[in-house]
């Protein structure tokens, strides 16, 4: 594969497929789709079926899928359909790019492993998912590689964009309206800009193009780490000394158990993610969190 290649992006409307049409676009002619379809072509991954018509029309060279059912707890009452999205369609995509020379790019997460001990694991340790999302996502990864094509799967947690809701935005609407906030504080991990997400892929892109064999599975998160009641403090103390309105006092701020705060879907404790083979391989410095999330907050709170 050389570049300028043609790309086709899927989950364009996405938190990271709306920032993957800005870094593509340079790569290449981009075709970038989502499931409402515009013009001819519906990206509808929840019916897989339609998705060899749209690839043999399209014909591209690279597939950037960033669609995904991600809604957690949904998952645990719609099974078929999360895994129609999170693995059928990935196995589709895979299986076309493998017959016809082309390169797949999937977005996982740190929900393919099962949340235990307190250190970054690595991209070969094992899985274990706790939740129909997790096992949909470990289905989908296993479909790639079985379907012997060209990929990249990079594996990430905590994504956040300013387009759209996202944890610190509800943090900061709850943190102006009440006096006191409990936040989880043993489930641990990386709040991750969908931007980052984005030009790591364009990077790696190029890398690969010149040199197929960085083909593989990485771990994609920025650095440092931090419990949502550690993210949800810095993004509120970040706000107050920035002079936007804030109600709740800083020792206001409950640490308290997942055990506390029930959900339909079992969450990971431990979502530290190990960079370095991603780093060393691409010749990336992946940034500390605080730096995206005070951006993104930046961007939201002064428009």
């Amino acid at each position: 594969m050389t570049m300028p290649a043609s790309i086709l992006l899927l989950g364009s409307q996405g938190q990271v497929g709306w920032e993957l049409q800005r870094a593509l676009a340079p790569l290449g002619e981009l075709t970038a789709l989502d499931r409402r379809g515009t013009g001819r072509w519906q990206a509808d991954l929840g019916r897989p079926e339609l998705l060899a018509p749209m690839l043999d029309a399209i014909a591209p060279q690279v597939i950037v899928n960033a669609a995904a059912h991600t809604a957690v707890d949904r998952a645990e009452s719609e099974p078929e359909l999360a895994h129609a999205i999170n693995a059928a369609s990935p196995g589709e995509l895979a299986r076309w790019a493998a017959a016809h020379g082309a390169t797949l790019v999937q977005y996982s997460s740190d929900y393919v492993f099962d949340g235990g001990g307190h250190t970054p694991r690595a991209e070969d340790a094992p899985t274990g998912p706790l939740s129909v999302y997790g096992r949909s996502k470990l289905a989908g990864e296993e479909a790639i590689r079985a379907s012997g094509c060209r990929h990249l799967i990079l594996r990430t947690s905590w994504v956040y964009a300013a387009r759209g809701g996202n944890f610190a935005r509800t943090m900061l609407r709850l943190a102006a309206e009440r006096d006191e906030l409990r936040v989880i504080a043993d489930q641990v991990g990386a709040p991750t800009g969908a931007e980052l997400l984005a030009d790591v892929t364009a990077h790696a892109l190029r890398a690969l193009a010149a040199d197929p064999a960085l083909a593989g599975t990485y771990h994609c998160v920025a650095a440092g780490e931090t419990s949502w009641h550690g993210y949800a403090c810095h993004v509120i103390e970040w706000a107050r000394a920035h002079g936007h309105p804030v109600k709740v006092a800083p020792d206001a701020i409950r640490a308290i158990p997942t055990a506390d705060y029930p959900a339909p879907a079992a969450r990971p404790l431990n979502s530290r993610l190990d960079t370095s083979r991603l780093q060393r391989a691409f010749g990336l410095r992946l940034p500390p969190w605080q730096q995206g999330v005070e951006r993104m907050l930046a961007e939201v709170l002064n428009p």
